[in-house]
Protein backbone atom coordinates (compact mmCIF):
# COMPACT_ATOMS: atom_id res chain seq x y z
CA UNK A 1 0.00 0.00 0.00
CA UNK A 2 1.40 3.42 -0.85
CA UNK A 3 1.22 6.22 1.42
CA UNK A 4 0.55 9.45 0.40
CA UNK A 5 0.80 12.92 3.00
CA UNK A 6 -2.29 14.46 2.21
CA UNK A 7 -2.60 17.39 5.15
CA UNK A 8 -1.06 19.99 6.86
CA UNK A 9 -0.25 19.91 10.44
CA UNK A 10 1.71 22.41 11.67
CA UNK A 11 3.82 25.22 9.96
CA UNK A 12 6.07 27.61 12.11
CA UNK A 13 7.12 31.01 11.99
CA UNK A 14 10.52 32.76 13.93
CA UNK A 15 9.84 34.91 16.94
CA UNK A 16 11.58 37.18 18.60
CA UNK A 17 9.48 36.44 21.62
CA UNK A 18 7.14 34.05 22.05
CA UNK A 19 5.44 35.27 24.75
CA UNK A 20 5.11 38.69 22.84
CA UNK A 21 3.91 36.83 19.70
CA UNK A 22 1.86 34.90 21.97
CA UNK A 23 -0.01 38.29 22.58
CA UNK A 24 -0.28 39.02 19.68
CA UNK A 25 -1.87 36.38 17.76
CA UNK A 26 -4.46 35.54 20.99
CA UNK A 27 -4.91 38.85 21.90
CA UNK A 28 -4.92 40.85 18.65
CA UNK A 29 -5.68 38.44 15.87
CA UNK A 30 -8.15 36.48 18.06
CA UNK A 31 -6.38 33.12 17.55
CA UNK A 32 -6.30 30.50 20.40
CA UNK A 33 -3.31 28.64 21.94
CA UNK A 34 -3.41 24.56 20.48
CA UNK A 35 -0.31 23.69 22.49
CA UNK A 36 2.04 25.15 25.12
CA UNK A 37 4.49 22.51 26.63
CA UNK A 38 7.93 23.47 28.06
CA UNK A 39 10.32 20.68 28.43
CA UNK A 40 13.16 21.88 31.11
CA UNK A 41 15.88 19.69 30.07
CA UNK A 42 15.76 20.29 26.99
CA UNK A 43 15.49 24.74 27.34
CA UNK A 44 12.94 24.48 24.92
CA UNK A 45 9.26 25.72 24.58
CA UNK A 46 7.07 24.12 21.71
CA UNK A 47 3.85 27.14 21.73
CA UNK A 48 1.38 26.91 18.48
CA UNK A 49 -1.52 29.08 18.02
CA UNK A 50 -4.43 29.06 15.41
CA UNK A 51 -7.34 30.42 14.31
CA UNK A 52 -10.90 28.76 15.89
CA UNK A 53 -12.42 28.46 12.70
CA UNK A 54 -9.30 25.78 11.64
CA UNK A 55 -8.67 23.61 14.26
CA UNK A 56 -6.82 21.32 12.40
CA UNK A 57 -3.86 23.47 11.37
CA UNK A 58 -1.56 25.12 13.78
CA UNK A 59 1.25 27.89 13.06
CA UNK A 60 3.93 26.96 15.48
CA UNK A 61 5.82 30.14 17.41
CA UNK A 62 9.65 29.02 17.51
CA UNK A 63 12.33 31.11 18.65
CA UNK A 64 15.20 32.00 16.40
CA UNK A 65 17.58 29.31 17.46
CA UNK A 66 21.06 30.37 18.47
CA UNK A 67 24.11 28.03 19.34
CA UNK A 68 24.04 24.92 19.27
CA UNK A 69 21.26 25.06 15.96
CA UNK A 70 23.07 28.38 14.85
CA UNK A 71 26.51 29.69 15.42
CA UNK A 72 26.09 33.80 16.30
CA UNK A 73 26.25 35.16 12.96
CA UNK A 74 23.59 32.51 11.28
CA UNK A 75 21.31 33.69 14.12
CA UNK A 76 21.87 37.35 13.60
CA UNK A 77 21.30 36.72 9.91
CA UNK A 78 18.27 34.79 10.48
CA UNK A 79 16.80 37.55 12.43
CA UNK A 80 17.77 39.94 10.51
CA UNK A 81 15.67 38.26 7.56
CA UNK A 82 12.47 37.52 10.10
CA UNK A 83 12.50 41.61 11.05
CA UNK A 84 12.83 42.38 7.59
CA UNK A 85 9.39 41.01 6.68
CA UNK A 86 11.45 38.13 4.23
CA UNK A 87 11.50 34.88 6.25
CA UNK A 88 8.71 33.83 4.41
CA UNK A 89 5.19 34.64 3.98
CA UNK A 90 1.55 33.61 6.34
CA UNK A 91 -1.23 33.85 3.88
CA UNK A 92 -4.54 34.56 5.85
CA UNK A 93 -8.31 34.76 3.91
CA UNK A 94 -11.17 36.53 5.34
CA UNK A 95 -14.93 36.99 4.21
CA UNK A 96 -14.26 40.59 4.68
CA UNK A 97 -10.97 42.39 3.96
CA UNK A 98 -12.22 46.10 4.60
CA UNK A 99 -13.83 44.63 8.08
CA UNK A 100 -11.07 42.65 9.36
CA UNK A 101 -8.88 45.53 8.15
CA UNK A 102 -10.51 48.13 10.56
CA UNK A 103 -10.98 45.20 13.51
CA UNK A 104 -7.39 44.48 13.50
CA UNK A 105 -6.06 48.45 13.41
CA UNK A 106 -7.95 49.21 16.15
CA UNK A 107 -6.97 46.51 18.23
CA UNK A 108 -3.17 47.92 17.56
CA UNK A 109 -2.07 45.78 14.41
CA UNK A 110 -0.21 48.56 12.15
CA UNK A 111 -0.51 47.67 8.66
CA UNK A 112 2.17 47.65 6.21
CA UNK A 113 -0.45 47.82 3.20
CA UNK A 114 -3.51 49.28 3.07
CA UNK A 115 -6.86 47.25 1.64
CA UNK A 116 -6.50 47.01 -2.27
CA UNK A 117 -7.69 45.86 -5.20
CA UNK A 118 -6.37 43.38 -6.84
CA UNK A 119 -7.19 40.78 -9.78
CA UNK A 120 -7.41 38.31 -7.49
CA UNK A 121 -9.80 40.20 -4.34
CA UNK A 122 -9.20 42.98 -1.57
CA UNK A 123 -5.75 42.45 -0.45
CA UNK A 124 -3.91 44.10 2.79
CA UNK A 125 -0.83 42.74 4.78
CA UNK A 126 1.19 43.30 8.10
CA UNK A 127 3.84 42.07 10.54
CA UNK A 128 3.47 40.78 13.52
CA UNK A 129 5.93 41.81 16.64
CA UNK A 130 8.95 39.98 15.39
CA UNK A 131 8.64 41.21 11.64
CA UNK A 132 6.93 38.16 9.83
CA UNK A 133 5.11 39.09 6.91
CA UNK A 134 1.47 38.14 7.22
CA UNK A 135 -1.34 38.71 4.18
CA UNK A 136 -4.77 39.15 4.62
CA UNK A 137 -6.84 38.54 1.64
CA UNK A 138 -10.99 38.62 0.28
CA UNK A 139 -10.55 35.90 -3.01
CA UNK A 140 -12.77 37.21 -5.38
CA UNK A 141 -13.50 36.09 -9.05
CA UNK A 142 -10.17 37.40 -11.10
CA UNK A 143 -10.46 40.90 -12.72
CA UNK A 144 -8.46 40.98 -15.52
CA UNK A 145 -9.46 44.78 -15.84
CA UNK A 146 -7.12 45.06 -13.14
CA UNK A 147 -4.11 43.64 -14.57
CA UNK A 148 -1.71 46.45 -16.03
CA UNK A 149 -1.14 45.71 -19.88
CA UNK A 150 2.15 43.47 -20.57
CA UNK A 151 1.48 41.86 -16.97
CA UNK A 152 1.29 38.05 -17.78
CA UNK A 153 -0.22 36.73 -14.30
Amino acid sequence: MTRTTTRIANAHLWVDDQDESLDFYTNKLGWEVRSDVTVAEWNFRWLSVGPPEQPDVAVVLMPIPGAPMLDEDSAKHLADLVAKGMAGTLFLTTDDCQATYEDLSAKGVEFVDLPTRQPYGLDASFRDPSGNHIRLTEETEWDQSLVEDGDDL
